[in-house]
């Protein structure tokens, strides 16, 4: 699969040059998360650095990696294309670091870019955003659409607001038709910092964090599919909610809450919502 490509910091030190028409595109917290198409049928995924089993996805992108399995139109895909394995495709699985997002708008992975190994390239913004939507899933939103590259000025911007919560950008990415892109970061992001769940032991995040109505959103997307959650299945959906949606606050602690214990917190309220 192609490795993302450089994504160079805009400042007034090292600002990438750009030429034409500008796409402005809003930045989302999350991990980046490639993946392919096999010819088999499975997708294969990736982050940042390497691949990854299906044994060894990161928590936080668990939820994103469901979404795309459960939304890529494969056929639409064989359909597009002769050679499956000849596009990669890039974003981000969305997850909390710092900005409480509207998780229930907010897509688990929002696509960024899609390259082709036979045309040795990434295809133009406006050609990845039509190819995800085609294939079922969500582009990254752009704030901004052909600005003229002569009247922007990167030192003066002002972040917009963003599409995905009731607050400002975590940052912007700028780019050109050309492939040049840069970001621009927001270091002095209003969103406080999270902190961590108070919590001494797996009970108490359970109780902290497995609340009743994370149960009732799972449960309501299943059965808008026709399904019948078991146990099993409530927990592990969410728990993909939990892993997404609290990241940054749960386990970053001087003593790491026992994982497998937490797990058999969050069954356990599975069992009694399911029972009630």
């Amino acid at each position: 699969m192609k490795q993302f490509p450089p994504l160079p910091i805009i400042d007034d030190d090292a600002a990438p040059t750009f030429d034409g028409h500008l796409w402005l595109l809003e930045v989302v917290e999350g991990t980046p998360l490639r993946f392919q198409l096999q010819q088999s049928g499975a997708v294969r995924f990736g982050g940042a650095h390497g691949t990854w089993a299906d044994d060894a996805i990161p928590r936080p992108c668990r939820r994103a990696v469901r979404h795309v399995r459960g939304r890529l139109d494969r056929q639409a895909l064989r359909r597009a294309v002769d050679d499956v394995t000849a596009l990669t495709f890039l974003g981000r699985a969305t997850h909390r670091e710092r900005i409480d997002y509207d998780w229930a708008r907010l897509p688990p992975f929002l696509g960024s870019d899609v390259w082709s190994s036979d045309a040795d390239a990434f295809r133009p913004p406006s050609a990845s955003e039509a190819i995800f939507d085609r294939l079922g899933l969500d582009p990254r939103n752009p704030v901004a659409q052909e600005v003229k590259g002569r009247d922007f000025d990167p030192t003066a911007y002002e972040r917009p607001a963003s599409a995905w919560y009731d607050g400002p950008v975590a940052g912007v990415e700028v780019r050109d038709k050309h492939g040049n892109r840069g970001l621009l970061e927001h270091s002095e992001n209003s969103a406080p910092s999270p902190g961590v769940v108070d919590a001494t032991d797996a009970e108490s995040l359970a109780e902290a964090v497995a609340m009743a109505q994370r149960f009732e959103r799972v449960v309501a997307r299943l059965r808008d599919r026709g399904r019948q959650p078991t146990v099993d299945e409530l927990r592990e959906r969410v728990l993909e909610d939990i892993y997404r949606e609290e990241h940054g606050r749960l386990f970053d602690r001087e003593q790491p809450i026992d994982e497998s214990a937490f797990r058999a917190a969050v069954a356990t309220r599975a069992q009694r919502f399911l029972r009630e």
